[in-house]
């Protein structure tokens, strides 16, 4: 069996007495797609901001391709690096870009300080028509951007290292629901062009079930149910699974009921599961 593109063992994350991330486990094969998902508090912006190096885990390891990737880079090559193994993208666009700078700057700085000795401009109009931006936004700041299209100029920024994983948090929830449509398309597209890995963090089980291959649900940071997407949303097999499902409006909801079981405490008998 080939080694896994991404493999984290043991992951545990405390914030004084509050243990963010709990024992978290889980690998990526390369070109795959997986979703961690879990309601605010659950862990998961964590655990994704651990893979990428944002912050430091108090137990355990990230490897990528079998290496361990260090808690902390020497020197600025290895900064380097390290950045264009794994790269983020953010829910909100705007914040991520600076205001100042044009797409086309934007893109061309990335680039050359990843690849110096590469020239940036044939890249950037394959990065544009790659997002589905084409040249007519490369002159344009933030600013004159609508919100999918700022998300598609993180995107490509993103790419343009040509990273091994792409971490997607909460990245298509602040869109319009069409916009969401438009991007998730997009990312579906890229993955079919190149053997990038995706890992999702999101609250949102439709985005789950339109993107990713595996699941990872999270609660109170710790892991209490994975497996097959298809199979995870048909048949859940922990209380919170079913919960997460019911949260989903549809005839009969009852909002009120939903928010009182997420304020209850886990039974004793909802013991974490993971499959393999």
């Amino acid at each position: 069996m080939s080694e896994p593109l991404l493999s984290v063992t043991g992951l545990s994350r405390a914030f004084g007495a509050v243990r963010a991330v709990d024992d978290v486990s889980f690998t990526l094969p390369e070109g795959g797609s997986l979703g961690i998902v879990g309601g605010s508090g659950s862990g998961k912006t964590t655990t994704a901001r651990i893979v990428v190096g944002l912050e430091r885990a108090d137990e355990g390891e990230v490897r990528l391709r079998g290496r361990v990737r260090p808690a902390r880079a020497r020197g600025r090559a290895e900064r380097l690096a390290r950045a264009r193994e794994v790269q983020m993208v953010f829910q909100d666009p705007y914040l991520s870009l600076d205001p100042r700078t044009t797409v086309e700057r934007a893109l061309r700085e990335t680039l050359r300080l990843h690849f110096p000795d590469r020239d940036p401009v044939p890249r950037v109009r394959e990065l544009l028509d790659q997002v589905g931006l084409g040249t007519r936004a490369a002159g344009a700041l933030p600013r004159a951007l609508s919100g999918g299209q700022r998300q598609r100029v993180a995107i490509a920024r993103a790419l343009a290292v040509e990273p091994a994983v792409l971490v997607l948090d909460e990245a298509v929830a602040a869109l319009d629901v069409s916009v969401q449509a438009q991007i998730l398309n997009l990312l579906a597209d890229i993955r079919e062009q190149t053997p990038v890995g995706y890992l999702f963090i999101t609250h949102d089980l439709g985005v789950v079930r339109c993107v990713a291959d595996e699941v990872l649900v999270m609660r109170h940071g710790r892991v209490v149910e994975a497996g097959a997407t298809a199979r995870v949303l048909a048949a859940p097999h922990h209380p919170y699974t079913r919960l997460l499902l019911d949260s989903v409006p549809r005839p009969g909801w009852n909002p009120a009921r939903i928010a009182a079981a997420r304020q209850e405490p886990s039974s004793p008998q909802a013991t974490p599961t993971q499959e393999a």
